[in-house]
């Protein structure tokens, strides 16, 4: 199991956070959903960059905090090795939602990428009952890691 944690958003100095305790919070989570041989693309970018993605793949104006392309569905399922997908988080919603929930942005962090990840492996939140689902398995998935 691997995590590929890529990406330094421009704009200016990036906030603080543990990139080495991101990615071995990430290959825990592979773990607890029983993916061990799984990877994960991890990108961290800023609002410019994740603007413009949502507005490419989505349709919608202005940044989010995370997105995820699966690799695990569709029609180029069968070639992808051991690649969940993309989970691509925005940096700088991660620190205002952070701070706004008051927590760190290290676990601001981990909820996205429970989230995306969630995302790659068929979870959705559209319909009330699909987003009861996901929101019992995220918050399953924090408590698992917590230290």
């Amino acid at each position: 199991m691997a995590i590929r944690l890529t990406g330094s958003p421009g704009g200016g100095a990036a906030p603080a956070f543990d990139r080495a305790a991101l990615v071995a919070r990430g290959e825990r989570l592979l773990a607890a959903l029983d993916q061990p041989e799984a990877e994960l693309s991890l990108a961290l970018v800023d609002d410019e960059t994740m603007a413009d993605m949502n507005q490419r793949f989505r349709g919608r104006e202005g940044p989010t905090d995370v997105l995820s392309f699966s690799l695990v569905e569709g029609e180029h399922a069968e070639h992808r090795g051991a690649l969940l997908g993309d989970v691509i988080v925005d940096l700088d919603v991660a620190l205002r939602q952070a701070e706004a929930l008051g927590h760190s942005l290290d676990d601001e962090l981990l909820r996205l990428v429970i989230h995306g990840t969630l995302h790659l492996l068929g979870f959705d939140h559209e319909q009330s009952d699909e987003a009861a689902v996901m929101e019992a398995r995220e918050r399953e998935l924090w408590d698992r890691l917590q230290p």
